[in-house]
């Protein structure tokens, strides 16, 4: 049986734009049930709900945020969210560069109906030496098998390209078109698995970019 993964980019409050529409978002999630879902700037900052508590009640049980900005108005991050039980204390993986803006992985296990697998979510940098050095942390975080590595990876060149690194401990790959939104581009958004996986249907959502400059990456995966 394949489990649904889906990762997606909300695209919170850029701007700090308190009008982001988290029924929306919510609604997009649901629409499509997926087992474990990847979201990245989920942003608290100047609102009254808190979308990390929110968004934590869409797909199960079981989910973790990663925090790379807090601040007295509010936090800015990503989530990893489950049907399944983390097997272990989820681990949130300091992976900003330098002086850049502060990246975080999350890397944990699941516990399933078919067996243990590992999930590493993550939000990449804007600079290509950031990535790459980001790359070679998450490839570092991926076990010898049944690894999942979602996320908004900011990957659209080919020199010291987070695909080139990846490639080498998850060949597996999505190579869906999802920014900008409305007339989309650019893959920066993926979902990358370990050799022993087998991607069944891989999919976005058109009606995602009300909500959102990104589309979502939704696929079905046998591991």
């Amino acid at each position: 049986m394949p489990v649904r993964f889906m990762t997606w980019n909300v695209h919170g409050t850029f701007n700090l734009n308190p009008t982001f529409d988290l029924e929306g978002v919510c609604s997009i999630i649901r629409k499509w049930s997926p087992d474990v879902v990847a979201l990245q700037e989920v942003d608290s900052r100047s609102r009254s709900d808190d979308p990390f508590a929110k968004l934590a009640r869409v797909v199960g049980d079981h989910d973790v945020h990663a925090k790379s900005i807090v601040t007295e108005d509010g936090d800015y991050g990503q989530m990893l969210m489950s049907r399944f039980p983390f097997s272990s204390v989820p681990e949130i993986v300091d992976v900003s560069y330098r002086e850049r803006e502060p990246r975080r992985a999350i890397a944990t296990g699941l516990l399933t109906p078919f067996g243990e697998f590992r999930v590493v979510a993550t939000h990449l940098g804007l600079s290509i030496h950031e990535r790459y050095a980001q790359a070679q942390a998450l490839a570092s975080l991926v076990k010898s098998e049944r690894t999942v590595v979602l996320g908004d990876f900011n990957d659209w060149f080919w020199v010291k390209s987070v695909r080139r690194v990846l490639a080498q401990v998850c060949p597996n790959r999505t190579r869906l078109r999802t920014f900008p939104a409305h007339l989309p581009l650019l893959r920066l958004d993926r979902i990358y698995a370990t050799r022993d996986s087998r991607f069944g249907k891989v999919w976005t959502d058109a009606e995602a970019r009300a909500y959102s400059d990104h589309l979502p990456v939704i696929a079905d995966i046998a591991i």
